[in-house]
């Protein structure tokens, strides 16, 4: 009676008072041509996906297709996303599926392979990939074929061995009429289980240890084939973030793309799926160092980080410092870098400005006077303690040299930790802060961090050093420029010892 033709949208509009005419010959027909249809979309879900219409059509997704287009000219792609912004099922799942299967709806902007691939997926552990890469391409254990990928794609899927209901191989029909292979790996496996076989596709969904992701990218170089990172940085500014961000910087959520790099970041505003309450409940759950990074994209503070505060609670455009405010600056100095940082301090609110910096490596002292004395030789400084002993110029102590040269400067308290405390304090409850202009300040703000040992890294940290020395020691010595007065005597000239 209804035919083959018969569609859920056409369904979904049969007038009920309709339904109550029909016979139970025909209501039975119905619900098996229902049920049929609902299986047949399950088993063809990556064609739900991005349309061109509705509220959820592929326009309202600029970053998703952004990334999906720089596949066409970008080697390596990384989509440093917050949580359910869907990263892995829309953006990696999604396109790790067209390249198995070759098939690429028509407005795909991305690259197309037009022959099977080899393609390798990863995660943390095995248990991980299964309930979630997995399920994403091959949909729930007996039910393999309502995932991204449509059943009568699926030839033939081969199981891992030692975790239950994991799956190590797929087989995949190719539009072309040959077969893609899929391999599901994971980092506990280590380094060496990602050498070996060429691969045209490698997803790696969740951040992975930079060894591994070399062994990736060294795998799909002779193929002309891609890497496609997909991952919340909740593990901070790690050797991949670095790799994709040198330095750290992470103030280009747009797009940022080299010769062969491009890296992108979301947030829950990219994501019209997620209601205003979905994010007030999810933001509610999060705990506060990782706010950032689960709800913007932003790499975290993680659990290694110095000071676990985010950029976004001390962070100032500049302004013009009123002159009363008293300044001081904090001294790190070394052949390899020599470095310095400057804070006004603001008595009534108790709040420390780092207003400036300088950061400089293989220059001589009179170098780093001038540049100091640049912004403002009247401001006095608190310099590394270690400079009394032996230094790099003809073996004088480094702080005589630098006194003899003209700066104030006073050797600071280097207590580590109670300078370290002192800082997270001030950051922590908003004493302290940090123009946005101070560069490198942030570069080793975001990498200042401890080893599993608790030990400080001592990389990177000329910046953190001198504003320990400052905070600890250099605030009883801020001070405000001294205007000198003048006043008329008898003969019209001025009194140079009174002013006046």
């Amino acid at each position: 009676m209804f035919g083959t033709t018969l569609d859920l949208a056409m369904i979904e509009k049969i007038p009920i008072e309709n339904i109550d005419k029909l016979s139970m010959a025909e209501l039975d027909e119905l619900i098996q041509l229902t049920s049929s249809l609902l299986q047949d979309q399950k088993e063809r879900k990556i064609t739900t996906y991005y349309p061109a219409t509705g509220a959820l059509s592929r326009e309202k997704y600029p970053k998703h297709m952004a990334f999906f287009a720089a596949g066409s000219h970008n080697r390596e792609r990384l989509m440093m996303a917050a949580n359910r912004v869907g990263k892995t099922e829309g953006v990696g799942g999604y396109e790790v599926a067209l390249h198995l299967t070759g098939l690429y709806p028509e407005w795909w902007p991305g690259r197309r392979f037009k022959e099977p691939v080899r393609v390798w997926v990863a995660g943390d552990t095995a248990k991980t990939v299964r309930d979630i890469i997995q399920l994403k391409l091959l949909g729930k254990p007996g039910e393999f074929g309502t995932g991204l990928l449509p059943r009568k794609a699926l030839i033939e899927t081969r199981h891992k061995q030692g975790v239950a209901d994991a799956v190590d191989t797929v087989t995949v029909r190719h539009v072309s009429g040959g077969t893609s292979r899929l391999v599901f790996l994971s980092y506990d496996q280590g380094r060496t289980a990602f050498q070996g076989t060429e691969q045209e596709v490698v997803w790696l969904d969740e951040e992975p240890p930079m060894a591994i992701y070399t062994e990736c990218l060294i795998r799909t170089m002779t193929t002309d084939g891609m890497v496609i990172c997909t991952f919340t940085p909740l593990q901070g500014i790690s050797d991949v973030v670095k790799y994709y961000l040198p330095g750290g910087k992470v103030d280009q959520p747009s797009g940022q793309s080299d010769a062969t790099r491009f890296v992108i970041m979301a947030d829950w505003d990219d994501a019209p799926h997620l209601s205003e309450k979905d994010k007030q409940e999810l933001l509610a759950a999060i705990p506060p160092h990782q706010r950032d990074a689960r709800s913007k994209g932003i790499p975290a503070l993680g659990s290694g980080a110095i000071y676990p505060i985010p950029e976004s609670d001390f962070l100032v455009p500049p302004f013009e410092v009123p002159a009363w405010w008293p300044r001081v600056y904090g001294l790190d100095v070394g052949w390899n870098r020599t470095a310095a940082v400057w804070a006004a301090w603001d008595r009534e609110t108790n709040t420390v400005y780092l207003i400036d910096e300088y950061y400089r490596g293989q220059a001589e002292p009179s170098v780093h006077k001038d540049a100091i004395h640049a912004r403002g030789s009247w401001i006095p400084g608190v310099i590394d303690p270690a400079s009394h002993g032996r230094g790099q110029k003809d073996g004088e102590s480094l702080l005589q040299t630098y006194r003899n040269l003209g700066l104030h400067l006073e050797p600071a308290n280097n207590a580590v930790e109670a300078g370290i405390q002192n800082v997270w304090e001030r950051l922590s409850c908003g004493q302290m802060r940090v123009f946005n202009t101070l560069r490198h300040w942030l570069d080793e703000y975001r990498l200042y961090h401890r080893d599993e040992q608790g030990r400080i890294v001592k990389r990177n940290d000329h910046l953190m050093d001198a504003l320990r020395y400052l905070v600890l020691s250099g605030l009883d010595l801020a001070r405000t420029k001294i205007r000198k007065k003048r006043r008329i005597v008898a003969d019209g000239a001025a009194d140079t010892v009174a002013g006046y």
